[in-house]
């Protein structure tokens, strides 16, 4: 079924790599009264719905922002259960996304998480690695400044007989990212009424467009995302040009 405005966007014109910080899951709880946990549950839920819109619109890359490294520092129960909740998802809330064709690609320091959890993240990658209509990042225990050290390891790593100052490059850097499966996001989209990035792909948004709105999370829909959409649009890249 077609989105209120949908009719407006040009399909010629698409951003090819749109990034989500899926912010405001708490306060949209508390503001019902409810634990913050059912906020991060409600949110879930979200992420399910977007991911179908920009596949029905023709979105291929999408990246969403689920936990960071920062959020450890979260109080212990409220942390572990977005663990569970994503133990649990991981484990069978993709399966719809799957259907789509879509291929899940988790990003972030992974010896972060559980080994169970490291498992299930796994499963996944090789479950969907040879699905082609969308690839979907998802950011678990993830920071832009973390990705980009361990990203200059790999580098080190690999390199045989040494790294010498001529093979530290943009397109070198970029391919060790842990995004490299896609272009860098035209748009990032942060609702709450929060306007930062959070630490969040620092080294790909050297040009993309911001999408702010005081939108909670939990309430983010698929006609709010046709409207960051339109916003892009709309606006002239002019990458540092004239």
């Amino acid at each position: 079924m077609a989105t209120s405005g949908e009719h407006l966007i040009d399909k010629n014109n698409l951003p090819q790599h749109i990034a989500f910080i899926m912010d405001g899951n708490g306060r949209w709880a508390k503001k019902r009264g409810k634990p913050r946990t059912f906020g991060h549950a409600e949110g879930a839920k979200v992420f399910e719905r977007i991911v179908e819109k920009a596949g029905d619109i023709g979105i291929p890359h999408l990246t969403f922002y689920a936990f960071s490294t920062e959020n450890w520092k979260r109080p212990k129960q409220e942390v572990d259960t977005i663990m569970q909740l994503l133990r649990d998802y991981l484990k069978t809330g993709f399966r719809k996304i799957e259907h789509k064709d879509v291929r899940i690609n988790v990003i972030g320091d992974l010896t972060g998480l559980a080994p169970d959890l490291q498992e299930e993240v796994h499963k996944l990658m090789e479950r969907t690695k040879d699905r082609k209509k969308m690839i979907v990042n998802l950011a678990l225990n993830y920071g832009g400044r973390d990705e980009i050290v361990r990203a200059v390891k790999k580098m080190v790593e690999e390199a045989e007989g040494g790294i010498s100052p001529e093979d530290i490059t943009d397109a070198a850097l970029s391919a060790h990212m842990d995004t490299y499966l896609s272009p860098d996001p035209d748009l990032i989209v942060r609702p709450s009424g929060e306007y930062r990035l959070s630490n969040f792909l620092i080294w790909q948004c050297a040009y993309a467009e911001f999408w702010f709105s005081d939108i909670l999370w939990p309430d983010f829909s698929e006609k709010d995302l046709v409207d960051c959409i339109l916003a892009y649009q709309g606006r002239n890249r002019r990458y540092g040009g004239v």
